[in-house]
């Protein structure tokens, strides 16, 4: 199978499957120096792990992180970092059932089309579980990043149940087992999901993520804007089918006086927006100010409600699946919406440094030429 890496100078492959003996990536670019170690990892997966909380799969995995290359006594080398993570829980007979059936809703029957073969153990190479390897490149990102952008996931969003902004806060995020930063919609959601799970459904979630810090400058006018590789990103994660920058779908809703971010400036001659509709990103290029991104996230497909489906000879059949899934799988695409938007930036900077030298301050002001 092609196409398993993202990224042009901040280059990140993946491997392994979901009931395989380990996963891994292998990042290219990382600028050497860069003080890097397990312990810098660690936390950002462990926000990921499965088995939290009883609104998440249950399977138990560690998903302890291991370096194999590219760091000497502490820090990078400038050579490919190679991580993998051992899986340690896999319940493959939970799949047997389903070998030479097609679960409606997965990629089981298109994978089985594309390469005439599949890996119905969790998924395989579908499975959310490869994530967990974009979560640990993500915090090699950051690394690069440093500590003056800074990047916070919310899930903001469950079903047609969405946060009250009034009530926005961000250090309830880590309060609960929803990433929400609304303390009153993550007690009712709880109830909600209770329900819905034990029902056997599940239901679809939306996670906005947003960067703060991030210097004007990142991106590139037309085939490499920032927005649009950051819409990628965040559709590559499994079950996201829909991203917006910004206002996003909203602003065709506006006219084009109310969408406009007007300008004016600051004593201190640096220029200041007065909203930020475009999330951050005008003509594919970074403003400086936070940049937002929001994607909507499906209803886990696997459910132990009975569903239409077909089996490899063709015969119509009623398929229910079995095993530790989570009835909301957006709650843990917080943490990989996170991740993704850490490795796009570390890329943009990247580029930017190679192009134009060092990104630039925050807060830029008008200067001639």
């Amino acid at each position: 199978m092609s196409h398993n890496s993202f990224g042009h100078l901040f280059r990140v492959t993946t491997w392994g499957e979901s009931h395989g003996p380990a996963i891994g990536c292998v990042i290219d670019g990382v600028p050497p120096r860069i003080a890097l170690s397990e312990a810098d990892i660690q936390p950002y997966l462990d926000r990921r792990r499965p088995g939290q909380s009883r609104f998440t799969t249950q399977r138990r995995e560690p998903d302890t992180v291991k370096i194999l290359s590219g760091v000497y006594q502490g820090l990078t080398t400038g050579t490919p970092i190679a991580l993998t993570i051992e899986n340690t829980d896999q319940r493959s007979k939970d799949y047997a059932n389903i070998a030479d059936r097609f679960r409606p809703g997965h990629a089981d029957i298109t994978y089985y089309w594309k390469y005439g073969i599949r890996d119905p153990r969790g998924g395989g190479r579908s499975s959310a579980r490869e994530t967990a390897m974009r979560v640990a490149a993500g915090a090699v990102a950051r690394r690069i990043l440093g500590d003056a952008i800074t990047i916070r996931g919310a899930l903001v969003q469950m079903g047609s149940h969405r946060i009250d902004r009034s009530r926005y806060d961000d250090f309830e995020i880590d309060r609960n087992d929803f990433f929400c930063p609304d303390a009153v919609a993550a007690i009712q959601w709880e109830s909600e999901l209770d329900a819905i799970r034990k029902s056997g459904s599940s239901v679809g979630a939306v996670i906005e993520i947003v960067a703060v810090g991030v210097p004007p400058g990142l991106g590139a006018p037309v085939y490499a804007k920032l927005d649009a590789d950051l819409a990628a990103a965040m559709m590559g994660i499994n079950a996201v089918k829909a991203v917006e920058i910004g206002d996003g779908f909203a602003a065709a809703t506006l006219r084009g006086e109310d969408n406009a971010d007007e300008m004016r400036m600051n004593p201190d001659g640096t220029v200041r927006f007065l909203s930020n509709h475009a999330g951050g990103v005008l003509g594919g290029i970074a403003t400086g100010q936070p940049i937002i991104v929001r994607f909507a996230v499906k209803p886990t497909s696997s459910i132990l409600t009975e569903v239409a489906s077909v089996d490899a000879d063709g015969t119509d059949i009623k398929i229910q699946t079995k095993g530790r899934h989570d009835p909301c799988v957006g709650i843990r695409a917080v943490p990989v919406g996170e991740a993704m938007m850490a490795c796009v930036l570390a890329d943009h900077w990247l580029r930017h440094r190679a192009q134009c030298g060092e990104p630039m301050p925050a807060v830029l002001p008008i200067t001639k030429m």
